[in-house]
């Protein structure tokens, strides 16, 4: 769990307002399948966080572990500073064609592509070099995030502002950061 849990807040906290939140809540919207949404984005994250949590343990090999803290640290400080800004509903209005769960997945696969979610897992794939549990991590919480916007949608944008939830992100990453400097 030590590995798991903070890769699951990690990723929970900062796809709060992300642009594949907004996807998920404009295909939620659009379709109104959860369950085949909801698995679409299950197969493309496993795939996308899975090369990415690998990525980064396969870097975490060839670094040195001093080299290594510092350059993860500066990693979470940059998110921590990138979540201030917010992410834009860019091309979502296009109809896209197949179905559901082909749709979700070639959508989602291609929007976490260089995202915060995508990097922050390189970086903790290189932080815990463990690929299977930081996948699980990242994963699960990609599904919790993308899950709230699938099921409650439009009610949720209503009462949370995204503003909070962003510096509430900032703040866990810059956190992790600090952590990582302080523990080493």
């Amino acid at each position: 769990m030590h590995t798991v849990l903070p890769c699951f807040l990690l990723v929970l906290v900062s796809e709060m307002g992300d642009k594949t939140q907004l996807l998920a809540l404009v295909l939620a919207l659009r379709f109104r399948r959860p369950w085949p949404i909801m698995a679409g984005i299950l197969v493309a994250t496993l795939a996308n966080h899975g090369l990415a949590s690998w990525l980064g343990a396969a870097a975490a090999a060839w670094i040195g572990p001093v080299a290594l803290k510092w350059g993860l640290a500066c990693v979470f400080f940059g998110f921590a500073a990138w979540l201030l800004v917010p992410d834009k509903d860019e091309g979502l209005d296009e109809r896209p064609r197949g179905g559901v769960f082909w749709t979700t997945v070639v959508l989602f696969f291609l929007a976490e592509m260089g995202d915060k979610t995508q990097l922050a897992t390189i970086a903790l794939g290189a932080r815990y070099a463990d690929p299977l549990l930081v996948t699980a991590g990242t994963t699960l919480g990609m599904l919790a995030a993308d899950g709230l916007a699938v099921a409650f949608g439009d009610k949720l944008t209503a009462r949370i502002p995204m503003d909070w939830v962003r510096r509430a992100a900032s703040l866990l990453f810059a956190l992790f950061g600090a952590a990582l400097l302080w523990r080493g």
